[in-house]
């Protein structure tokens, strides 16, 4: 009996025990499962996971595209306007008497010195056609372009275009390799792209970045501007280089960067691959870029101008001014006019209308659709031609009445004879010059300026100084001015706010 209960007890405290080691077994178990399996490892034979988030390998879309990229080496003579001798007594015969004829000679400036510089080229036809950016190849007397495989070949600048920043050259080779176009149009933001040049005399780097805008304007750059903007390093050399996407596609001319310290700042710029083409076709058919004409020129809609016309918003392009004899004047365009569509395509900004005009074939018909005192109508217009040469769009001091009103600090004077010759103003043009502004006054917020020509104050004409005192005085302290001025012949809208 004692037996049968120390057997118990044994078996009793062992299963305890055993207990025991089943639950400190799980409850380890279960630490396990919280920490996770740091150090496990794929069982033999099991596929190997990608690394989430890695992006793809551009090997294979650099290694097809770079042999079309090029290094252009530009050189060109710079006349030296400085006297070519150091002292005209070295000229003097007392003085060549004593120290010879060619002691003076030592001393000289040269005349003539010689620049150079360096960018990158895209080569677009297996002929030899390449092309590269206006100002890596502006006023160039010799140009070398250099191959991928160390060929070297001089070029030969076929046309060039200021406006867009785009010039072709052209290189006696035949079957080269060339990159293939891509549409620049459906370039999404965030897509991936490579910059491809010559940064620094480095022949053929490629950078990585992604797009970071498009329709980019108003930069400052050219006059025709619609860039891609991209975080891809875009250094000095690159300038003229391809931008190519993930398919190994030209997408655009590496141009210029953003830069406050001569480095690179992340931001560059690249001109469109469809705009690229056209220039460079009208380049090589014509010997010059053929642009679409209006005749109009234009201006931002800023939140003031949508006020003062009454806009539900501030897309579309204000028309300042019609030129005379142009198409839009034909079509009975007039200036105040807001065109918000052309051929019912959205124009949100001036931009975006000068460059779709000037896509435009000439002699194509396309209807407009403007806005008129709140009204909105359609236009048809026949687009003209740009003209080679565009203008640029661009007594005593008598002030009104207008201590307390937006014209307060402003002073103007009649506009004469005299006064409209040295302002570049049409002789028989009537208004009133601002003579002073006052840069504390809510004038001088504007971007108004001295021998401005203030034709109209809202929309009311003003011929001479007794009609500015007349519109003048009937402002209010809290009233808006919207001012209609011809500067040096191109006309703009300015608002001040009282």
């Amino acid at each position: 009996m004692s037996i049968d209960r120390r057997s118990f007890k044994i078996g009793l405290i062992a299963g305890v025990f055993l207990l025991s080691g089943v639950l400190i077994g799980l409850l380890f178990g279960l630490r396990m499962d919280w920490v996770g399996p740091v150090h496990s490892q794929p069982a033999a034979g099991a596929p190997a996971l990608p690394v989430a988030g890695a992006p793809p390998s551009f090997a294979p879309v650099v290694k097809a595209a770079m042999p079309s990229v090029v290094n252009i080496s530009t050189t060109r003579v710079v006349k030296n306007d400085m006297q070519s001798q150091v002292s005209p007594f070295f000229n003097d015969p007392f003085f060549r008497h004593f120290f010879g004829d060619e002691f003076g000679n030592r001393f000289q400036i040269p005349r003539d010195r010689r620049e150079n510089s360096l960018g990158s080229g895209v080569i677009v036809d297996a002929g030899g056609y390449i092309v590269t950016n206006n100002h890596v190849v502006e006023k160039a007397d010799e140009i070398k372009v250099s191959l991928g495989d160390r060929r070297e070949f001089t070029g030969k600048v076929i046309g060039s275009d200021p406006k867009s920043d785009i010039a072709v050259i052209k290189i006696d080779a035949k079957d080269l390799p060339v990159i293939p176009w891509g549409d620049s149009d459906s370039l999404e933001v965030g897509e991936y792209v490579l910059a491809m040049g010559n940064p620094f005399g480095l022949n053929q780097t490629v950078t990585l970045g992604i797009v970071s805008a498009v329709g980019r304007a108003n930069v400052g750059i050219a006059d025709y501007e619609d860039f891609i903007q991209t975080d891809a390093a875009i250094n000095p050399g690159n300038s003229g280089g391809a931008l190519v996407n993930a398919r190994g596609e030209l997408v655009g001319i590496n141009t210029a960067i953003f830069s406050r310290s001569g480095g690179y700042m992340g931001i560059g710029f690249a001109v469109p691959s469809n705009m690229t083409r056209k220039v460079m076709r009208s380049l090589i058919d014509k010997g010059k870029v053929v642009r679409g004409w209006l005749g109009v020129s234009i201006q931002e809609i800023t939140p003031e101008l949508q006020k003062s016309f009454a806009l539900k918003d501030t897309r579309g392009a204000l028309v300042g001014e019609v030129v005379k004899d142009s198409p839009a004047e034909k079509a009975g365009f007039r200036s105040g006019d807001v065109i918000v569509a052309l051929d019912g395509k959205a124009i949100d900004s001036p931009s975006a209308l000068r460059n779709t005009v000037a896509d435009l074939p000439v002699g194509r018909k396309v209807e407009l659709r403007v806005i008129r005192d709140g009204k909105t109508r359609n236009l048809g217009v026949t687009i003209g031609e740009q003209p080679k040469d565009l203008a640029e769009a661009g007594g005593e001091s008598a002030p009104a009445e207008t201590d307390n009103t937006a014209l307060a600090g402003l002073e103007v004077q009649p506009l004469t004879a005299d006064i409209a010759k040295q302002l570049g103003v049409p002789a028989d043009l009537r208004g009133v010059v601002v003579s002073g502004v006052n840069p504390g006054s809510s004038a001088g917020a504007t971007d108004l300026r001295r021998g401005d020509v203030i034709t109209e104050i809202n929309r009311e004409p003003i011929r001479s100084l007794a009609d500015y005192q007349r519109v003048a005085g009937k402002l209010g302290r809290d009233d808006s001015v919207l001012l209609l001025v011809n500067r040096r012949g191109g006309k703009l809208f300015i608002v001040i706010k009282p």
